[in-house]
């Protein structure tokens, strides 16, 4: 930006250009994924990962700090969403059996039947924008890409 000694580490053109790609994919992809849930299944991004992380759990529980870490939000946005998820009969809370201070979320047969009528276009959408538009290759790649990434963004959490 300045050609002055200012101590900051300006990025170069080829640094730039990297930046602008990924910043651009941060932001639309999210967006072609939301807009395909909610055509489709009436579901937000947030909503289905929140009801994925249910579905993949043992007894489709999982305690509300635990979802959180799963569908990277904040406690406060998914007690939002859950709220908005069993009034729709896809999820219910309850006191966790081991200690009744902390709130499990539950996905009941409903959800599960919404989540598993959801998967099949989500899957498609993703190997549509993500997958099939990258050689097995760069798919390795972009792996170790948003895991080396990950850890800096997040040091405490595995990839």
């Amino acid at each position: 930006m300045t050609g002055e000694d200012d101590g900051v580490r300006w990025l170069a053109p080829d640094e730039l250009a990297a930046w602008m790609s990924l910043a651009a994919l941060m932001f639309k992809l999210p967006g072609a994924l939301d807009y395909q849930l909610q055509r489709d299944s009436g579901l937000t991004h947030f909503e289905y990962l929140v009801m994925a992380g249910l579905s993949e759990s043992p007894d489709r529980s999982r305690r509300m700090s635990e979802l959180a870490g799963f569908a990277n939000g904040s406690l406060s946005r998914l007690s939002h969403v859950v709220k908005r998820l069993e009034k729709r009969g896809f999820v219910v809370r309850r006191p966790d059996v081991e200690d009744g201070r902390i709130t499990v979320a539950e996905l009941t047969d409903a959800g599960w039947e919404q989540v598993v009528a959801a998967a099949p276009g989500h899957v498609a959408a993703v190997r549509e924008y993500v997958i099939d538009a990258l050689t097995p290759e760069q798919l390795a790649q972009l792996k170790e890409i948003g895991d080396a990434i990950h850890r800096k963004v997040d040091p405490g959490r595995s990839c």
